[in-house]
């Protein structure tokens, strides 16, 4: 078997506050290979924006990368310098933001920002590089690409604009691609469109995705595998047929038992009690176990992370059956 596109071991990107330190990625480790596409999945502050950002060496101080490795076809990427890593972002690695004006300059038309998307990496003329742009923009489905290539971002509908930054995400590419919640915002059709695009561009083009979301159904239906996280730790992993058919870990169950589909018309929605707890002050042991009803007093041990079926693991020392 090939060596896979990215393989993360035991990263930990903490961040340093007046307050103490925040564990936001903590012992986080997982393989992602060609042509394959890995859902990241947990609530709002589990760490997987930030393990993205990490990935994309986009992480400002007071935080910063403290252990692990993050292995892209054999390079470790922490060791490389600014320069280096300024030289991988957007070419080897290309990362899409929730909001795609994160990624759109407002003031530039869109053909002049995928041109310098492209030179920044590669030696083309003008001509080729207007060229490619024109065709990026085909492959994502934005009709006479020619045309909305003089636009500007205000142009374009907010789907439109998250297909353009896709577009740029592919202009060079990529070994891997990071998603960060890149549909969240757009209403079910325009979202539907796009993880359709997203499928069929990563079978054509055989690059890496890592798909961070908070949205089960999302994963269910694109994602290869799936790593569930919590509190800044992966605390599930397997294919998404294991991870979603068959979850070993209470939180994963809690998660798929609070999607409204999943309970009976006119039944209260099932949910998880209690809140995430802050990591500035996380409980000894197992981070989820005050929110637990599977708890019992060996919780209070730091559990790890141990297989249970092929391809499955999860941390926790009482996993369901």
């Amino acid at each position: 078997m090939s060596e896979p596109v990215l393989r993360v071991e035991e990263l930990r990107t903490h961040f340093f506050t007046k307050a103490g330190v925040v564990k936001a990625v903590d012992d986080v480790s997982f393989i992602v290979n060609r042509g394959e596409v890995m859902g990241l999945v947990g609530e709002s502050g589990s760490g997987k924006s930030m393990t993205g950002y990490s990935l994309m060496g986009l992480i400002d101080p007071p935080g910063r990368i403290v252990g692990g490795r993050i292995l892209l076809d054999g390079i470790d990427v922490i060791k490389l310098s600014g320069e280096e890593m300024r030289q991988m972002r957007g070419n080897r690695v290309a990362m899409i933001f929730q909001d795609p004006m994160m990624t759109l300059n407002p003031v530039l038309r869109i053909d002049t920002q995928m041109i310098e998307a492209i030179v920044a990496h590669r030696k083309v003329s003008a001509g080729d590089a207007h060229a490619m742009a024109a065709a990026a923009l085909s492959k994502v489905g934005i009709p006479s690409p020619e045309e909305r290539l003089s636009a500007y971002p205000h142009q374009f509908s907010g789907g439109m604009r998250q297909r353009v930054a896709i577009a740029i995400a592919l202009l060079n590419k990529p070994d891997l691609i990071i998603a960060d919640e890149p549909t969240t915002a757009l209403d079910v059709t325009i979202q539907g469109q796009i993880l359709y695009e997203m499928q069929k561009l990563t079978r054509e083009t055989g690059a890496a995705v890592i798909w961070i979301t908070h949205d089960l159904s999302v994963v269910a239906g694109l994602a290869d595998q799936v790593s569930v996280m919590y509190a800044g730790r992966i605390v599930e992993q397997g294919t998404a047929e294991q991870v979603l058919g068959r979850p070993r870990h209470p939180y994963t169950r809690g998660l798929l038992d609070s999607v409204p589909a999943n309970n009976a018309r006119g039944a209260r929605l099932k949910q998880i009690p209690g809140m995430t707890p802050s990591l500035l002050d996380l409980p000894p042991g197992c981070p989820f176990r005050e929110r637990c009803s599977y708890a019992q007093s060996d919780c209070a041990r730091t559990p790890l992370m141990r297989p249970l079926t092929a391809g499955q693991s999860v941390r926790c020392h009482h996993p369901l059956a």
